[in-house]
């Protein structure tokens, strides 16, 4: 009979984000186990759906609060959950601290509780202040941590005290998503053309303060090649950017389609990776670029799995962090060497088919949960 995951997350399928997907492809991914999902609704209704198989119990926030969700009846909506269930493992994505406290009291203790730490929570002010204790009480009553990447099990994570019971289970891409398709090659020549046939620098993300969209604005300034900037998506900063942005080589695209993405992924030269913060843990759209081709100039993040994603001088350059100077002339760098260009675009690609994916993932922690479960005295 087969073992059952529980896992608890902010949203599922079909909502788009990075945790969202990670927690899909485990989900579904993870055939040894069944597989049980419990996450906040967007439509205000509590229910249970399937999606491809998978049992999802979606409960309708209360309210909200600095973007974290908050339901007064969730405690006896998991509770209830955890009893028809009875899973053998439960598994919460964190940053959620709303659910700290509930998940570490509800966990039976035949159960195992794991945390795939995502991110930490990166403010220090009054609200961090407030849920910190709870932070800490489920890192100690954990079993087991599983961290993004090496680099994050560092000194300024609260996972650190704790890192006898952390075990790295990377990211990965979706493979699929990203394979050539009928008609995406006149799509990319029509990408290029566009541009003028331009070497194209691209960045796609969330407008926010960590992604560091403004060093990009202000390296393109000292940027020699003739190239475009080409900036896809959009957030709270969207505006603030535009605004700032007085070049004509930088053209904001909005949000980009899923399908038309990987396109803009291979008509471009160079990822233009800014991210600034170890808020940016791992890199996902780094890791897709790089499978599709382009190359990525990053910065040094301490604590942060980026620079562990790509490593420079292999797959990209890292460069000081915020320093724009460097960061141009990395770009240029790129774009005048066509033959170091070439060997990190091949470097890249490999780095991610071999360790990125999430077959690669899925593998992982399907391993671990085993040793977890059926070998408790290994872990």
């Amino acid at each position: 009979m087969k073992k059952t995951i529980l896992q608890i997350g902010k949203y599922y399928h079909p909502y788009e984000g990075g945790i969202e997907t990670v927690t899909k492809y485990i989900a579904e991914g993870l055939t040894d186990f069944e597989n049980v999902v419990v996450c906040f609704s967007q439509d205000g209704i509590t229910r249970m759906d399937q999606v491809n198989g998978i049992n999802v119990y979606r409960i309708a926030p209360s309210l909200t609060i600095s973007s974290q969700d908050i339901c007064f009846t969730y405690y006896s909506y998991l509770k209830k959950i955890i009893k028809e269930v009875m899973p053998d493992i439960i598994l919460l994505h964190c940053p959620n601290p709303f659910l700290y406290p509930i998940t570490s009291r509800l966990t039976p203790k035949s159960t195992k509780l794991v945390l795939l730490w995502h991110s930490d929570i990166l403010g220090r002010g009054l609200l961090y202040r407030l849920v910190s204790r709870f932070e800490r009480n489920i890192i100690k009553k954990a079993d087991l941590i599983l961290a993004t990447s090496p680099n994050y099990v560092h000194p300024s994570s609260p996972i650190y005290a704790h890192r006898d019971k952390v075990k790295i289970a990377p990211n990965g891409i979706i493979k699929s998503d990203l394979l050539w398709r009928l008609g995406d090659e006149a799509t990319v020549e029509n990408i290029r053309r566009k541009y003028g046939h331009k070497k194209i620098i691209f960045f796609v993300g969330r407008h926010a303060s960590y992604k560091g969209i403004n060093y990009l604005l202000e390296a393109e300034r000292y940027i020699q090649s003739d190239c475009v900037i080409l900036i896809g998506g959009r957030g709270p900063e969207t505006d603030q950017l535009r605004q700032a942005n007085h070049s004509e080589r930088i053209h904001f695209l909005g949000r980009i389609p899923n399908n038309d993405l990987r396109c803009y992924y291979y008509a471009s030269d160079v990822f233009a990776f800014t991210s600034c913060t170890k808020q940016e843990a791992f890199g996902i759209a780094m890791a897709e670029a790089m499978f599709c081709g382009s190359v990525p100039v990053t910065f040094s993040i301490e604590g942060s799995g980026v620079n562990w994603v790509s490593i420079n001088g292999q797959t990209g350059i890292e460069v000081p962090l915020g320093d724009v100077k460097a960061y141009a002339a990395a770009i240029d760098r790129l774009i005048s060497q066509p033959d170091l260009y070439y060997q990190y675009a091949s470097a890249g690609k490999d780095r991610i088919q071999r360790y990125f994916t999430s077959q690669q993932s899925v593998a992982v922690i399907n391993e671990i949960f085993h040793q977890l479960v059926d070998e408790p005295t290994s872990i």
